[in-house]
């Protein structure tokens, strides 16, 4: 039986936070303010409740390393608003000491999502000449968004993002806390 220690707490309302919005995120695909904006305030309150000053700053530091990582993603259109939010959220609930797994085993799950996806939809051929493209657009104008192969194209496969931050979210609460 797990008791309630911070080592447990945190992942699991991490966890709980991303299960919300990533069904949120399959239903309507937006994850919307009133989930995430309560929630790194909870997250942020969670730590000082738990752990003080310090592990409010913590708290707070892994919020904006999360969503500043995502915040790049979203500048050069690869990524909506809503997933920068979630994941500066669950930062913030996470905290700092666990930031490290929650975005290697997230963007593990969305690569894997998305290679999914590819080979559902039999577009592997375009996909692999669109990250040609994607690589030289931004190697030469930086994080501006390609003029047609961004989120706000219909024509592109969309993954619900949401949903693997929820997958890397749950490995991460499986490695720190199932696996000890």
């Amino acid at each position: 039986m797990f008791g309630l220690t911070t080592d447990f707490v945190y992942p699991a309302a991490a966890l709980l936070c991303a299960i919300i919005g990533a069904v949120y995120d399959v239903r309507s695909r937006r994850v919307p303010n009133l989930l995430t904006l309560p929630a790194i305030v909870f997250g942020l309150l969670l730590h000082l409740a738990l752990g003080g000053w310090r592990q409010l700053g913590s708290a707070l530091a892994a919020g904006l390393i999360c969503g500043f990582i995502f915040l790049l993603l979203n500048i050069a259109g690869g990524m909506g608003g809503g997933d920068v939010k979630l994941i500066t959220a669950v930062g913030c609930i996470a905290g700092l000491p666990r930031t490290g797994y929650l975005l290697i085993l997230t963007a593990l799950a969305g690569g894997v999502m998305a290679l999914g996806l590819v080979l559902y939809r039999g577009r592997v051929k375009e996909t692999v000449s669109n990250i040609g493209a994607l690589a030289a657009h931004h190697r030469h104008e930086g994080l501006a968004p390609h003029p047609e192969l961004n989120i706000a194209n219909n024509q592109t496969l969309r993954l619900p993002y949401a949903l693997a931050i929820a997958v890397g979210c749950a490995l991460m609460f499986f490695v720190l806390t199932v696996q000890r």
